[in-house]
């Protein structure tokens, strides 16, 4: 397999070819933030937590390093003011609509006490994880995603759920925002709640 070397935060990188550059900076030490990002998945690139710079051939742009490939030459730059303020504007909308692990550590990593946005709290983030998680890996498509902008939201097949999720339930600790947690301790029990279509 081709080697492929590039420039990361200063630092000359070797990496094999068709490596993201999340995974190249990750393997060099670098701490790039995701939230819809697994390893065990395809890229998704849903979150843009983890957008960083690169220069190819003096041409400067922001990519998605989860979803983009390492080339020959690339030069990367991980955390510039200008991807840090991207980075708080992008946490501030998701801390409105859930404050808790994983996005709590990244406010206190980047400054933020609280966001000036309002949402209602927990709330599904969409990153996805749930959803690929339990198609691509699983091979199950319980979850789904339905609606579109604003009214997009993730659902459980209440037929699938009734069987399937009692004895599965490892897309909960995936979900970064809690909702799913936050749901399982509300009473999920494999069946459906009254007057529900969710499944949860």
């Amino acid at each position: 397999m081709k080697t492929i070397k590039l420039e990361i935060d200063g630092q000359q990188v070797e990496t094999a070819g068709g490596t993201t550059i999340l995974e190249a900076a990750r393997k060099a030490g670098s701490d790039i933030p995701t939230v819809c990002y697994d390893k065990r998945l395809p890229p998704y690139g849903a979150c843009r937590l983890c957008m960083v710079e690169i220069d190819k051939g003096g041409e400067k742009r922001l990519v998605a390093s989860c979803a983009y490939e390492a080339e020959d030459g690339l030069v990367v730059r991980t955390e510039t003011p200008r991807i840090v303020k991207i980075r708080k504007m992008i946490l501030e909308l998701l801390l409105a609509v859930s404050a808790t692990g994983p996005l709590e550590a990244l406010a206190k990593r980047y400054g933020l006490k609280e966001s000036r946005f309002q949402g209602d709290q927990p709330k599904c983030l969409l990153c996805g994880l749930c959803v690929r998680y339990c198609a691509e890996i699983k091979k199950n498509n319980v979850t789904c995603f339905i609606g579109r902008g604003i009214g997009k939201e993730v659902v459980f097949q209440s037929d699938l759920s009734h069987s399937l999720c009692p004895v599965c339930r490892e897309c909960i600790p995936l979900c970064p925002s809690g909702t799913l947690y936050s749901l399982y301790l509300k009473g999920y029990s494999g069946s459906p709640e009254p007057g529900s279509n969710k499944g949860l």
